[in-house]
């Protein structure tokens, strides 16, 4: 199958809301990275700090059309580049997105390694073995790289409030190329449930967990949570996706979680933190730690001991 490419590059609210936007017309979701300067002289525009990046199959033309003028009309809001398409063959496609990505530390101990790239591992490195293809999650995006820091503190602080018989138990919704799962795995989680409602993402989720040797510890599932299947079963939740749809989820993102568990929530611009924040703390999440890379939020939240099992 071949390709079409549409990109763009926007300030980090313009980000948000183009790959909304993109969401609605790609199965995969669109990916948010931060813009590479061509030279290292070149200045920093914050009108052009990120680029989105979305793939239609190459006989969607309807589909890139109707998405350029959608991205037509957020322009008219938003400091949007306009939108470059070309096409790509299968193999074509396979290499272009290769070349945006490149060996990451982050935190302590965390390395981001693409699967095509060689690393020799230094002293205490956890390595990330990572094939992201067209699914959200490669570290590249601010809001990643803060759910992969509050991960590394928190799983360590919540070992007290785990049960020893059955481990820290960890759910992970829109898990995208399953990229917290897997770290929540290399961090000592006991078992960890990656959820998302893109076909592609859990096909790609699915894969990186298998080449990450995590299979007996992350199961991936097609879906979303569930305030009654998922009713008080996890000691730590991951959410890294929208403030509108954290906001939205809060009521089962508490049910979900058991006394004492904490969630981390990112893919929170600054300015929409406090509804975030009031959203959670209706709930019974008090807010703990608050993260911030450039325009990027995380919290991270506790459930209160006195809202019961």
């Amino acid at each position: 199958m071949n390709w079409i490419e549409l990109s763009l590059q926007t300030d980090a609210e313009g980000a948000e809301a183009a790959a909304a936007l993109l969401n609605e017309f790609v199965s995969g979701g669109a990916a948010i990275e931060e813009t590479l300067l061509p030279d290292p002289g070149v200045p920093f525009d914050p009108a052009r700090a990120f680029t989105v990046r979305a793939f239609f199959p190459a006989d969607d033309r309807a589909g890139v059309a109707r998405a350029e003028t959608s991205l037509w009309h957020l322009a008219q809001l938003r400091p949007l580049s306009a939108p470059r398409t070309r096409e790509l063959a299968e193999e074509d496609w396979a290499e272009a997105w290769k070349k945006h990505y490149t060996i990451l530390r982050v935190g302590k101990s965390l390395v981001i390694k693409p699967s095509w790239l060689e690393y020799a591992p230094r002293e205490n490195d956890l390595v990330i073995e990572l094939d992201p293809g067209m699914a959200f999650g490669t570290g590249l995006h601010p809001t990643t790289r803060l759910c992969m820091v509050a991960l590394e503190k928190r799983m360590a602080n919540l070992a007290p409030v785990t049960e020893p018989a059955q481990g820290l138990r960890l759910l992970d919704v829109g898990t995208g190329s399953g990229i917290l799962s897997i770290t929540a795995a290399k961090l000592g989680a006991r078992t960890v449930l990656a959820l998302d409602t893109d076909p592609i993402a859990v096909e790609t989720a699915a894969r990186n967990v298998a080449i990450n040797h995590a299979a007996d510890i992350v199961r991936v599932e097609r879906g979303t949570l569930d305030a009654d299947k998922h009713c008080n079963l996890f000691d730590l939740l991951c959410i890294n996706i929208l403030a509108e749809v954290i906001c939205d989820l809060a009521p089962a993102l508490a049910s979900a979680l058991r006394s004492g568990g904490s969630v981390i929530a990112s893919g929170i611009l600054d300015y929409k933190a406090d509804d975030v924040v009031d959203a959670l703390n209706a709930v019974g999440i008090e807010i703990v730690e608050k993260m911030q890379e450039e325009d990027w939020v995380a919290l991270v939240g506790q459930k209160k001991s006195e809202i019961g099992r």
